[in-house]
């Protein structure tokens, strides 16, 4: 009997907050219970091995029958609804990694609603005709291709009653594959068939195809007029590694910018004017290139290109991948993104090499924040793990940005008793989008608004996404029973998310005469042997001129700009705060400032 892998990964917040201990069932096509797991602290179960059919069978189109065996999963954690999810597809020697996003908890609900989620077959089986409409040539056009991050899914057809998911483009991408096709196939067939899927995509962003015809979305999930995206579908380990290999690489006609209209079929059950899933498998079997093979169903002047950047993200992949013995402010770009998703994933180690150079701790970091997050662990920071760095990053600190919001609006335990519709302005309308921007980290078929205190069309959007979340009348008017769904969404995220435990902010010092380790941990509140770890030193000794990175224990804390007439003192009186808690955040010796100078001032609470 041949056997497959399946590997569960609990998270919750866009994967901004792994949930450690959630209990796992295993179960088989009846029910019964196989392997019983609990998840670690990223979040993830070690693999299982399951019976299967042999590969062989998903590799021949005339095959009757399922080429794989189906099994189930449910997911238990403290504080948030359990998950069950049926029909998962294992495969002759592949790894499944199936993500599970789970949901807090209400306030004060004790035990939520089961969240079912069906796999199913993919769409390589099916017997519905596509009838894919597009072009490569458009008057509305963006100005150049870009990685849409994140891309907005409709889970539908395009004129149905459906929700909106944001999703990575990476994410998406793996999802659509291992949703489309079979994961056994050769590697010149998997890779013909990501490129096709992944312009097909960018075609769509390109062209503001949905957009341009009024759609608040970039893409549909319906294989009748798009590719195929299941929320929640796992991940195969051959198809995670083929994306990996050419991401944000795109198929265009000599001459043209757009990403080519590469629409597909099974070529099976079902034809079409573009490429055939199928006989990419029958082409790649006689030895044909993943080119070779788009050039055998679209024209043959198309070329493969590619773009480093990306919308919606925080920067743009520099163009060459990062490694051990790379320098200079990229290095340290990813450097402060994987410190700062340490605190949340305490799995990743610690970077002990100076600022900007990529050390030995460096690629430590970067292996096991790509054995987290499904990517090929080498160590090497390529496109594929550089926008994986950017989106989880991107998550963590969203995450702490609305906590430091939520207390400085006050959002406090009792709903406002305004009724809001669009067209309201002021405090109650920034309340709202605060709640809403909060429970959008949560439910990604939730859009976060713009928290600009007006109610405008995007507000509307997301009180009637959120409303039909809820079970409530969808009609995008706040009031009562709106207000106290928000409320007790919200308050029950603080009570059941599993939020980081205290963490270590690295600042630099530069060692200077007369100093030494105690006086420097003295001066920034934390210990030698924590400066002795984040530095790899193994003895006291320090060099004038020395560059150390201090781990300062983390506390809330504003930035402030020195003025004209500042001391310590008034500007301690002004936040709250201590002359000696300024100093200590700031590694200041004496008391002298200057006009213009940059401190970070601790906050109470």
């Amino acid at each position: 009997m041949a056997i497959g892998y399946l590997q569960i990964q609990a998270r919750t917040a866009q994967d901004a907050i792994p949930l450690g201990g959630a209990q796992i069932r295993v179960l088989d096509d009846e029910g019964n219970t196989l392997y019983r797991l609990v998840t670690d602290e990223s979040g993830e179960t070690q693999a299982v091995a399951l019976e299967t059919l042999d590969r062989g069978f998903s590799q021949s189109p005339g095959f009757q029958g399922e080429p794989y065996a189906n099994y189930g999963v449910t997911v238990e954690a403290e504080g948030f609804e359990p998950a069950t999810i049926t029909e998962i597809p294992i495969f002759d020697g592949e790894t499944a990694v199936l993500p599970v996003a789970l949901l807090p908890l209400e306030q004060n609900q004790e035990q939520g609603e089961n969240e079912k989620t069906e796999v199913g077959t993919p769409a390589v089986v099916s017997a519905q005709d596509r009838d894919q409409e597009g072009t490569a040539q458009t008057e509305r056009v963006l100005r150049q291709v870009v990685l849409p991050d994140p891309i907005t899914v409709h889970l539908g057809a395009p004129d149905a009653y459906a929700a909106n998911v944001q999703v990575p483009f990476l994410d998406y991408v793996k999802n659509v594959a291992s949703s489309e096709i079979y994961p056994t196939w050769p590697e010149a067939s998997l890779k013909a068939n990501i490129y096709a899927i992944m312009t097909f995509a960018l075609n769509r962003v390109y062209t503001e195809w949905y957009p341009s015809r009024g759609y608040d979305f970039d893409i549909t999930n319906s294989t009748a007029y798009d590719q195929y995206y299941v929320p929640g579908h796992p991940v195969y380990s051959s198809i995670s590694d083929a994306v990996e290999e050419v991401y944000g690489e795109y198929v265009r006609r000599q001459g043209q910018r757009a990403p080519y209209f590469t629409s597909f079929c099974n070529g099976s059950t079902v034809a079409c004017q573009g490429m055939s899933q199928w006989g990419t498998v029958s082409l790649a079997n006689q030895g044909y290139t993943p080119l070779q093979i788009l050039r055998y169903y679209y024209p043959g002047d198309i070329g493969i290109d590619r773009t480093n950047i990306v919308a919606g993200g925080l920067s743009s992949y520099p163009g060459t991948p990062l490694r051990r013995g790379s320098t200079g402010l990229d290095v340290q770009t990813i450097q402060s993104y994987l410190n700062r998703i340490r605190r949340n994933y305490p799995a990743i180690p610690a970077i002990t090499d100076s600022a900007g150079n990529f050390g030995e701790s460096t690629k430590a970091a970067v292996e096991t924040f790509q054995r987290i997050f499904n990517l090929s662990p080498d160590g090497i920071v390529g496109r594929a793990t550089w926008y994986k760095l950017s989106s989880v990053y991107t998550a963590v600190t969203r995450l702490a940005e609305l906590d430091s919001e939520g207390t400085d609006l006050g959002i406090g335990t009792v709903p406002p008793s305004s009724v809001l519709r669009q067209g309201a302005r002021g405090q109650d309308v920034v309340t709202l989008q605060y709640l809403l921007n909060v429970v959008s980290r949560y439910y990604n078929q939730v859009p976060a608004p713009a928290q600009d205190g007006i109610f405008g069309s995007k507000t509307g959007q997301s009180v009637e996404a959120f409303q039909r979340q809820m079970g409530l009348t969808a009609d995008g008017i706040v009031g009562p029973r709106t207000w106290q769904a928000l409320y007790d969404v919200y308050l029950g995220i603080g009570e059941n998310v599993p939020m980081p435990g205290p963490a270590e902010d690295d600042v630099t010092y530069t060692v200077r005469a007369g100093d030494s380790l105690w006086l420097i941990a003295q001066r920034y509140g934390t210990t030698v042997e924590a400066i002795k770890q984040a530095n790899g030193l193994t003895g006291d000794a320090l060099q004038i001129g020395q560059v150390l990175r201090i781990p300062v224990p983390a506390r809330p804390y504003v930035e402030y700009i020195v003025q004209a007439g500042d001391s310590l003192w008034l500007i301690a009186q002004r936040y709250g705060t201590t002359v000696e808690a300024i100093k200590q955040a700031n590694g200041l010796v004496g008391n002298e400032l200057q006009i213009g100078q940059k401190l970070r001032i601790p906050v109470p609470g």
